[in-house]
């Protein structure tokens, strides 16, 4: 094995001039660029999954404990026709869940933007909770969040840029804001900041204001609300845990320590159909990177064969001085392993500098009407990388053992003759 190491180490690369061979630098640049499109791929699914999973958490908590559907209704918020009181029984529940990080009442009521020229009617939600604050905070545009623990912010309202646009809002304009419910109440709100998510079908339909500004249009004490919204430690747990949570609830009914039964919807259920399309990603990626590594693999091989008839004489000659073929193919699969180890190394440094550039300037835009985000998303993860590397370049020695057999078949004696 020495001597084999030793030769595969100090044979040159090159068909005898100071150059590698054209099939060498083609084969090193196959495998580069076959790194580089398999790192991003895993990198751009693996972001924009980030991306949009977060999106739909934002929009949605976690998990939300609202009424069950079946439980009558009461109070005066036609909202969802059924109103939730956070009791010291039910908050006790959720303190014991150690896996609730934060949680929050919410209310949300229909409502009607008029302006002089136009109308528009959405759902006017609170912005209660630090998770959906900091969420529409990150993706305001224009103006600042109000600051809701401030009497003065009480009337403000943040919209969508959607909304905005349709009705010729700005922040620091104010607009006439009807509710119906059992009268109709009127109330002039000041745009206090405007956000764009990209999700046109929330942003279209919800705009934010302060919990107790929606709370008392709606006829409802401070620990009333229509939902809960949970934060949890782990968002990739959110089904386990609404699983428990339901579990937890329903032990609670049946013992009588609450009143009436709840319901728990995880954000992966609320937004199904976007967690569905982001599993038909996975599919894409595994068909990328096998069709990549079958490219650099059957490059690199055809690389080893023109290798293999530069060095005709290398191998009449060794054999000759008594190598086995098994030596001489060894030689080989070590020359192409260097090969493969090369195309590794520029493919790498190419594609985490390609990488780190889009994470920071996001210089690759995208159809945010399409994607739901501007930007192409990526997400390095230095264990992904260094396994992709690992696995191709197994794949790779695998795939070589065949074709380097053929190195050890030159007749020395024909050869050298011929020399």
């Amino acid at each position: 094995m020495g001597a084999t190491l030793y030769l595969a180490r100090r044979l040159s690369l090159s068909s005898g001039g100071k150059k590698s061979s054209p099939a060498v630098r083609v084969a090193i640049a196959a495998v580069a660029l076959s790194v580089i499109v398999m790192m991003w791929a895993v990198a751009v699914v693996t972001g924009f999954k980030s991306e949009i999973s977060g999106k739909v958490a934002g929009f949605n908590s976690h998990l939300t404990v609202s009424p069950d559907h079946d439980y009558s209704s009461q109070g005066d918020c036609s909202a969802s026709g059924s109103v939730l009181t956070l009791t010291p029984s039910l908050r006790s529940i959720l303190d014991e869940a150690t896996y609730i990080s934060d949680y929050a009442l919410q209310v949300s009521i229909p409502a009607i933007f008029k302006t002089s020229g136009d109308f528009k009617g959405v759902y006017l939600k609170s912005l209660s909770g630090s998770a959906l604050q900091n969420f529409i905070g990150s993706s305001v545009i224009e103006g600042s969040m109000p600051d809701y623990t401030a009497d003065s912010c009480r009337n403000q309202i943040v919209v969508s840029r959607k909304i905005a646009d349709q009705l010729g809002l700005h922040a620091g304009i104010s607009i006439d804001t009807y509710f119906i419910s059992d009268a109709i109440r009127a109330r002039r709100l000041e745009v206090a900041a405007v956000f764009d998510s990209h999700f046109d079908s929330f942003d279209d339909s919800f705009a934010y204001a302060s919990l107790p500004l929606i709370q008392q249009l709606g006829n409802l004490s401070p620990t009333q609300g229509t939902s809960i919204a949970i934060t949890t430690d782990d968002f990739s747990n959110v089904s386990i845990y609404a699983a428990d949570l339901q579990r937890r609830l329903f032990t609670a009914y049946a013992e009588q320590s609450i009143y009436r039964p709840y319901s728990v919807t995880s954000a992966r259920q609320a937004g199904a159909a976007y967690f569905q399309w982001l599993s038909l990603l996975d599919m894409n990626v595994i068909v990328v990177l096998i069709l990549m590594t079958v490219v650099a693999t059957i490059t690199l091989i055809s690389g080893m064969l023109i290798l293999m008839v530069d060095k005709i004489r290398f191998i009449a000659l060794i054999t000759a001085l008594g190598a086995s073929r098994r030596q001489i193919s060894r030689i080989f699969m070590l020359m192409a392993a260097r090969i493969a180890v090369y195309g590794l190394l520029i493919g790498d440094i190419s594609g985490l500098s390609l990488l780190f550039i889009q994470a920071r300037t996001h210089f690759i835009p995208l159809d945010s009407d399409s994607y739901y985000i501007d930007f192409v998303p990526v997400q390095i993860s230095i264990p992904a990388i260094l396994i992709l590397n690992i696995v191709t370049l197994a794949i790779i020695c695998i795939s070589l053992i065949i074709p380097s057999r053929f190195a050890g078949k030159a007749a020395p004696a024909r050869t050298l003759a011929n020399e």
